[in-house]
């Protein structure tokens, strides 16, 4: 009896020695990276790096997210893998709800925001239907379930036919114009309608045919977390962490050299999640985790990561946290000389403009918000309080 429990303390402790910690930083940086660019103090004073590409082009600000829904896809290899990616009715509810969950969540945000900043109790006639969160949920569900339809080594296949196919679809579409005449723009319009999008020249960044790259965006994490997860488990964890180190250096280069290649006849666009947008963001991230795991994993450089960590461990909860916060900050007033004053405008126009200037102050108000986040997080996770979404 005593030897059974021995070994099944054994395998709890080697599978959490096992376990990569550089997920988790990565998964805190692109959190903390999504919350930080989402909160400056005034969005007309913004450091160029911290601001999305207008158009055709790539910034830092336009990694965040396609890293996170990158992470995504390999989180859901290791979370089927428990499942044996076997097609079964706890496996598909389990995907459903967490579809639906994240989805309504996403819902929930768009409305709170309206509902703080009309004061209508009942603003459905506006609220934007797609954004960050449905995204997420879109592109987790299809991928999931395709985990447990599809044999996974056709799953590369799949992938070049959406994102050829997409690549069609703004070929012939004007897809790659930044106007109302943008086949993305026409089908938002024409089913989700003008007051349930996102106004940006009639492109909604997070549209309906665009999440055809996303769920190929997922999947092709959920790729690179097979090939490097499914490996001999009889191997020391050395040799593991080297060959991951090796797969994931190799995709990077191949799939970034593709996305920049590429990128001549098929702009790298974010907005319309253009397929070298995949490819170069994809690449990026695999190269960037290989890059988190040789410092972390392996060269055990491991006191900078609480930080991120924080944030990682509960990743859509403190994206989610900060979308609430932000729209509070922005919506709770107090008296102020002869008015008012948001907490937000207290902090940026009152506290930090007058030390750092407007576009410093505007990025030290971001890194404020950011540092209360994680205050919060990092109780959480000292606590080992998980909240799974």
């Amino acid at each position: 009896m005593n030897t059974n429990k021995e070994n099944i303390t054994l395998q709890r402790d080697t599978k959490a020695s096992q376990r990569l910690l550089a997920l988790d930083v990565l998964r805190g940086i692109t959190i903390a990276g999504m919350i930080l660019v989402n909160n400056p103090g005034s969005w007309g004073k913004i450091y160029a790096p911290l601001s999305h590409a207008e158009w055709n082009g790539l910034t830092p600000t336009d990694l965040v997210f396609p890293f996170f829904m990158f992470i995504m896809g390999i989180s859901t290899y290791i979370s089927l893998k428990k499942y044996n990616f076997e097609l079964n009715a706890q496996a598909v509810w389990k995907i459903l709800k967490r579809t639906v969950v994240i989805f309504a969540i996403g819902l929930g945000i768009a409305y709170f925001s309206l509902l703080c900043r009309t004061h209508n109790p009942l603003p459905f006639d506006n609220i934007r239907i797609l954004r960050v969160m449905q995204r997420l949920a879109l592109s987790y569900g299809v991928t999931a379930i395709v985990a447990l339809l599809m044999s996974h080594k056709h799953i590369p296949y799949l992938i070049f036919v959406l994102l050829a196919g997409y690549f069609g679809i703004l070929f012939f579409g004007n897809g790659y114009e930044y106007n109302e005449t943008n086949i993305l723009s026409v089908v938002d319009r024409a089913i989700l309608g003008t007051n349930h999008m996102y106004k940006d020249n009639g492109i909604d960044p997070e549209g309906l045919l665009s999440t055809i790259p996303s769920i190929a965006h997922v999947l092709l994490g959920f790729c690179v977390g097979r090939m490097m997860l499914d490996s001999n488990k009889s191997e020391s964890r050395e040799a593991l962490l080297n060959s991951h180190l090796i797969k994931l250096f190799l995709v990077g280069a191949i799939l970034t050299f593709a996305g920049f290649l590429l990128s001549y006849g098929c702009p790298i666009n974010k907005k319309i999640w253009s397929p070298t947008f995949v490819l170069t963001t994809c690449g990026l991230a695999s190269t960037f985790l290989a890059l988190l795991i040789w410092i972390i994993d392996v060269k055990g450089y491991k006191k900078w990561c609480t930080f991120f960590e924080a944030f990682g461990v509960n990743p859509l909860f403190m994206y989610v946290l900060g979308g609430v916060l932000g729209i509070l900050f922005g919506s709770i007033s107090f008296p102020w000389g002869d008015g008012s004053i948001s907490i937000h405008g207290f902090l940026y126009k009152i506290v930090l403009m007058p030390i750092f200037g407007e576009t410093g102050g505007s990025l030290a108000y971001a890194l404020l918000f950011v540092a209360i986040n994680w205050c919060i997080g990092y109780q959480l996770y000292k606590r080992k309080i998980y909240i799974k979404i």
